[in-house]
């Protein structure tokens, strides 16, 4: 999308900014917005050029069950606080929309997309080392506010690899929109049952066997990328912090060890409890009909966050359906469990043409005008003292760590760019074989062994 650029404002010495939003829709799921309006100059700004109140960047935002319409008042609020004026681009499939422009060289100043995709663009840019480094935005002032970034943004946020892609102490990624993953379920079912939500594996498969018997599935989900929130976590469960660091970063040997085998014989295993259409709906347009299943009490959990309650507000649903939210089950009784927090990013490519005023609006996401608009809309921002805004399904969900379970952060180290591999491909895809019965556990652990090793041989130091 081309920039708009003001040549009036040269020409001008007296000019009236009229403050506002207006919008125009290229289709189901898109459109383009533009905010502009008068304000105060820019507060404190970082790096080595002085943000411009008048400037125009450009953000692109995927357009999520949390609608667009936030990031328009969101992006209008930055203008009035500012005066930096930002054209919004938004659509579900933000990457088709944006990817020919920046192939031409033009970028966006700044992107909300998340890693975990399909598309994969977040990870290419990571893996190809073109975004700018944020850290300085941390020890930034909240424009409109007195608070530091950094110490409004909850603790161990910015300590991850999914913000520290790197590992070298610096922060690439601003943490946006979490959201603590578990396993979902309809609490209605249980009650009218009598069953007890497992809290261990084993207590895990008698349930799935016991629910077999009146026709319904232990598992589905939606896509395999959302195995990877479940995988982390259950990575956790297993082996700890460590077990994770060590597998995540491509350790020698890693895969052979014990913790790494009850893992896949975990995944494996469930596998053969998950509903048999689940692989033929598990892509980005047929999703919602896996997660259909468990409203339909055709299948019990289903890894997902908590944005579900949101994306399925319309979809039917079984007579007393009551969501429901656990952590993943321990590998044996008093066992730590997990519920891995997942969160989305925002970033500034390193081909933005203002990256001054792109790190003023990465700065005003933890405003607390900003966490309030977001929050209306159900996407909930990583800063502290976030629950006070929040009501009904999602208190329940943001409490799990109040209620025995540990979070897990954190993903798959950076590597340079392997033709053919990324970690969705080598850990993830595979579950739908192995649910269809056309790939073995030990297929897709031989996959595993090799695909890391030529990851550790790449990682990016």
């Amino acid at each position: 999308m081309k920039k708009i650029l003001s040549v009036l404002l040269a020409a001008s010495m007296v000019m009236v900014m009229l403050a506002g939003c207006t919008s125009t829709s290229g289709g189901e799921g898109s459109g383009t917005t533009s905010a502009e309006g008068a304000g105060t100059a820019a507060g404190d700004t970082a790096g080595g050029d002085e943000a411009q109140a008048g400037t125009t960047i450009t953000v692109a935002a995927i357009e999520t069950a949390y609608g667009s319409d936030m990031w328009a008042q969101v992006c209008e609020a930055f203008t009035e606080q500012t005066g930096i004026e930002v054209e919004l681009i938004t659509d579900k499939n933000l990457e088709d929309v944006i990817g020919a422009s920046m192939k031409a060289g033009d970028y966006p100043d700044v992107i909300h997309l998340a890693t975990g995709r399909e598309a994969a663009l977040t990870e290419t840019f990571i893996k190809d080392q073109n975004i700018v480094d944020i850290t300085d935005v941390l020890s930034m002032t909240v424009p409109g506010e007195d608070a530091l970034v950094g110490d409004k943004i909850a603790g161990g946020f910015t300590e991850t690899s999914l913000t520290n892609p790197y590992g070298d102490g610096k922060t690439y990624l601003a943490p946006m929109f979490y959201s603590p993953c578990g396993l979902f379920y309809n609490a209605g079912l249980f009650e009218e049952k009598g069953w007890t939500v497992p809290t261990t594996w084993d207590e895990m498969w008698e349930l799935g066997d016991q629910a077999l018997e009146e026709g319904i599935y232990l598992f589905t989900y939606p896509t395999t990328g959302y195995f990877d929130a479940f995988f982390y976590a259950l990575m956790y469960s297993v082996g700890g912090p460590e077990f994770f660091d060590q597998a995540t970063n491509y350790a020698e040997g890693i895969w052979d060890t014990e913790e790494a085998q009850t893992c896949f014989d975990i995944v494996a295993r469930l596998a053969q409890y998950t509903e048999p259409t689940t692989p033929a709906q598990a892509n980005d347009q047929d999703f919602t009909k896996n997660q259909q299943l468990v409203l339909d009490n055709k299948a019990l959990f289903m890894p997902n966050g908590t944005w579900i309650v949101g994306e399925m507000a319309e979809a039917p649903r079984a007579d007393g359906f009551e969501w429901g939210m656990t952590a993943l089950p321990a590998v044996e009784a008093g066992g730590d469990r997990y519920s891995y927090t997942w969160f989305e990013q925002a970033w500034i490519p390193s081909g933005a043409e203002h990256q001054a005023e792109a790190k003023q609006f990465i700065a005003f996401l933890y405003s607390d005008v900003a966490c309030e608009i977001f929050a209306g809309a159900g996407a909930i921002q990583p800063v502290l003292n976030i629950s006070d805004m929040l009501t009904g399904d999602n208190q329940l969900f943001y409490s799990i760590y109040d209620n025995g379970a540990k979070a897990a952060m954190g993903n798959f180290a950076a590597f340079t760019p392997i033709e053919g591999l990324d970690v969705r491909t080598v850990w993830f895809d595979p579950v739908n074989s192995l649910v269809a019965g056309t790939m073995t556990e030990q297929e897709w652990i031989d996959g595993i062994k090799a695909a890391s090793d030529q990851m550790r041989a790449n990682l990016i130091q």
